[in-house]
């Protein structure tokens, strides 16, 4: 079970953005069971050193909406499925982590009271607080936007000390890494910067909402086990996006 608070945590209340595509695998679609057992695994690890814990998720490895969209689909009909899908993967999630006796609540953005709660901020913070992980599904129940907009938009309501956003490479890069071997690793990145250049942290939208309320983005790979944990314990992983004088102010240089 849950060990005491840890002293020398960063981050003590956490969002971590899921794509779907992170519960395949090395499958092309699905969910890979390994998968989501490592990820429920590492999400144990961190909820036992203290940290509360709440997770958006995607549906990309079940059904993409914009992909839907772009070959004729009705845009909102396409993001409606999108946002179904998502609940697929937090429900598998949820029985993932509470096969590990991990205490945990699926909140959806669409009404579907037998599967899910409803999201209601009040509720998603006291869950947290009885040391409940908090899985929000459904993105923000609107389409036209990206469940890393709902990531961000759940990162602020709840007051999470950082968004973290685990991804297949282990940070931002100047140009795509798997095409150019010459690609630049950020450690740090401005909100400016990662507007300007159109970097691909995540969408534009998402940053604004992050920049105009301050909220820490930390991009890493997902992949290698116990970036999660070190992470909230400070260590040096990934990129982190965040003003500049708020980085000096807080004494991150990295």
């Amino acid at each position: 079970m849950a060990d005491a608070q840890q002293p020398n945590l960063r981050y003590r209340r956490i969002l971590l953005k899921l794509s779907g595509e992170a519960l395949r695998g090395e499958q092309s679609s699905g969910i890979c069971t390994q998968t989501i057992e490592r990820l429920a695994s590492e999400v144990r690890d961190v909820h036992e050193m203290g940290v509360e814990v709440s997770i958006v998720i995607g549906g990309g490895n079940i059904f993409r909406g914009v992909a839907a969209s772009a070959q004729g689909m009705d845009r909102a009909s396409a993001d409606y499925m999108g946002m179904l899908a998502t609940c697929i993967n937090g429900l598998a999630l949820q029985d993932a982590l509470e096969r590990k006796e991990i205490h945990t609540r699926v909140m959806s953005a669409i009404g579907m009271n037998e599967v899910a709660e409803p999201y209601i901020r009040r509720r998603a913070i006291r869950h947290l607080e009885k040391r409940r992980v908090v899985i929000c599904v459904a993105g923000t129940g609107n389409p036209y936007f990206t469940t890393d907009t709902a990531a961000s938009l759940r990162a602020m309501e709840i007051h999470a000390d950082a968004l973290l956003k685990g991804t297949q490479v282990d940070g931002v890069y100047d140009r795509d890494p798997s095409l150019h071997s010459d690609a630049t690793l950020f450690r740090t990145l401005s909100y400016h910067e990662a507007l300007t250049r159109e970097l691909k942290v995540m969408d534009s939208t998402a940053i604004s909402l992050c920049k105009d309320n301050k909220m820490p983005i930390v991009v890493f790979r997902l992949s290698d086990p116990g970036n999660i944990k070190r992470l909230v314990r400070g260590e040096d992983v990934g990129t982190l996006v965040w003003s500049r004088d708020d980085l000096r102010g807080v004494g991150v240089e990295r």
